[in-house]
């Protein structure tokens, strides 16, 4: 199961990357907005790496916060892309957001595993 989550971590990381530098008319849009849809994006970048490396959470925090700091760097080069610290920050907590609410399930489910062990 792990294997399956981590490549679909990395699948959408992919996906976001392209959406990010990618042609801007291949980028989605919704009608929550430039923030709303990074927000979006990449929360669900933080859940999926934070079920997908549950042993590395500070480390994969740290590499996800400089790899977004990246990204948003390599928009200076992308044609009709801007890097704009504003969408670093907000795709950096959405990320952070996305890790913290996996830790978060992780930890209830194995708060619930142990009761239901010590019971029986």
């Amino acid at each position: 199961m792990t294997t399956i989550l981590r490549i679909f971590a990395w699948l959408l990381a992919a996906a976001v990357t392209f959406a990010t530098l990618g042609p801007p008319q291949f980028r989605p849009h919704s009608d929550l907005g430039q923030d709303g849809e990074h927000a979006f994006a990449f929360v669900l970048v933080g859940l999926a790496f934070g079920f997908a490396y549950t042993r590395y959470r500070l480390l994969t925090t740290v590499i996800s916060v400089v790899t977004i700091g990246i990204i948003e760097i390599l928009q200076l080069w992308a044609p009709g892309r801007h890097a704009r610290f504003e969408d670093f920050v907000v795709d950096a907590l959405a990320a952070c957001a996305g890790l913290a609410v996996a830790a978060g399930m992780d930890w209830v489910i194995q708060r619930s595993r142990r009761s239901s062990a010590g019971a029986t």
